[in-house]
């Protein structure tokens, strides 16, 4: 049987990246399943979950990033369940976001490489794509943000950073492609991130990879 393709959407905040996973989702159905992490309805998840909508909830940087990775680690039997199935499973944030927000935080002795660490092990996405904007101002505009920890413009302009140097440093430029959504429609989104979905669609599925 072949097997199913692993797709990422990475993205900051506010970004379009939660659209265009249900967009995406809907057009590989009905093989495929959705996935959004942090996964918040796992025992892990909800301890996440409390620490990103209460601000009163204090844990160490360290921690948080442990149970970020931990929720990862959680459905990674699942996934590859799924994908040996011959499933698209589509993923919205990954590795990627968990690494670059826990580096933004610029915490001494805790730099990409640190953050990486325990995510060492975890299957490579066989596509990233990542929605990036020009102005990161223009995020406030969106309808709730600023309701969790992080969404904050100054701070996603770190994560961003953050973002572009794991995407040098640890990924194979056919697997990560960067989309610019500055000033463009979800339907032109829409249509530049199919382009790059219906690519691998048509290539032949290879051997499962990990970072």
């Amino acid at each position: 049987m072949t097997r199913g393709q692993l797709i990422l959407i990475e993205g900051l905040d506010r970004t379009g990246k939660t659209t265009q996973t249900e967009i995406l989702c809907k057009k590989l159905q009905p093989k495929v399943e959705l996935i959004k992490y942090p996964k918040r309805d796992t025992p892990i998840g909800k301890i996440i979950n409390e620490y990103l909508t209460n601000l009163d909830y204090s844990l160490p940087n360290q921690s948080i990033h442990l149970l970020f990775s931990a929720n990862r680690w959680e459905l990674m039997d699942h996934i590859i369940s799924l994908l040996k199935e011959g499933k698209n499973v589509i993923l919205d944030r990954y590795v990627y976001s968990g690494v670059a927000y826990s580096a933004a935080k610029e915490t001494p002795r805790m730099d990409w490489q640190w953050c990486l660490s325990p995510d060492k092990g975890l299957l490579r996405p066989d596509l990233t794509i990542f929605l990036t904007q020009d102005d990161l101002t223009r995020q406030s505009d969106r309808n709730g943000f600023g309701d969790e920890r992080y969404e904050i413009s100054s701070f996603q302009q770190k994560v961003k950073s953050q973002f572009e140097s794991l995407f040098r440093n640890i990924s194979d430029s056919n697997e990560v492609k960067l989309l610019n959504v500055s000033g463009k429609s979800i339907e032109e989104v829409e249509t530049l991130v199919w382009e790059q979905v219906e690519l691998l669609l048509k290539q032949p599925n290879q051997e499962f990879k990990y970072f």
